[in-house]
């Protein structure tokens, strides 16, 4: 709630946890207790925005976020996710794509840049929930796929970038990350960190020193 709200204020804030898109309403599950990210989004419709749209690029489907927003039209579930992967069952979000698990880098991108242009022209959204899942990772260990380094940077920067460029505040979590080489992971979830601040370089120097 406070990463949204600090979005809606200042155009972006990044959170050092959450992404916990597998809880149910009434259930836990894949290391989810709650869903953050639907928490968020439903609360914010009571106070602030009239419609949210779900960027969930984890390798995982968020089946518990596409569950629970499946009779709310006021927030959009989208997924990119390995098909061939937890969870077994999927739901259905609004906008699913299932990746083949020798995706190259190009196309993945290719893809998540014409789906979140897609959803944005297509719903104008009052904010953006990313979960900037780094289990896509080649060196994840229940990823599956096959993504770089590099190329987790530029989804992370495309991502951000289609916000910034139709001006809608994006609130980021860092999603699932599952290297046991707690350093190595670390530098992945950084990727985020330094695509936001390539473009907000600017804007968070200025805060800093006030």
């Amino acid at each position: 709630m406070q990463t949204a709200q600090a979005a809606l204020k200042q155009g972006i804030a990044l959170h050092l946890s959450g992404g916990y898109h597998h809880a149910f309403y009434n259930e836990g599950s894949g290391f989810c207790l709650f869903n953050d990210l639907v928490v968020a989004a439903k609360t914010l419709l009571t106070q602030e925005v009239d419609k949210i749209l779900i960027i969930d690029l984890d390798v995982h489907q968020g089946d518990g976020s596409a569950a629970m927003l499946a009779d709310d039209p006021r927030i959009i579930s989208c997924s990119i996710h390995c098909e061939k992967n937890f969870p077994y069952y999927k739901q259905q979000s609004d906008w699913d794509v299932g990746v083949a698990k020798d995706c190259s880098d190009n196309d993945y991108l290719q893809t998540v840049q014409q789906s979140v242009q897609t959803l944005i022209n297509w719903h104008q959204p009052d904010l953006v929930l990313y979960d900037a899942g780094v289990d896509i990772h080649q060196r994840d260990e229940l990823g599956l796929l096959s993504i770089s380094t590099a190329a987790l940077y530029q989804r992370d920067l495309l991502v951000l970038q289609c916000c910034v460029d139709n001006a809608i505040p994006v609130a980021a979590v860092i999603g699932g990350g599952y290297q046991r080489n707690v350093d190595a992971l670390v530098q992945l979830h950084l990727q985020l960190f330094k695509a936001a601040f390539t473009l907000y370089g600017s804007h968070f120097a200025s805060k800093i020193e006030t």
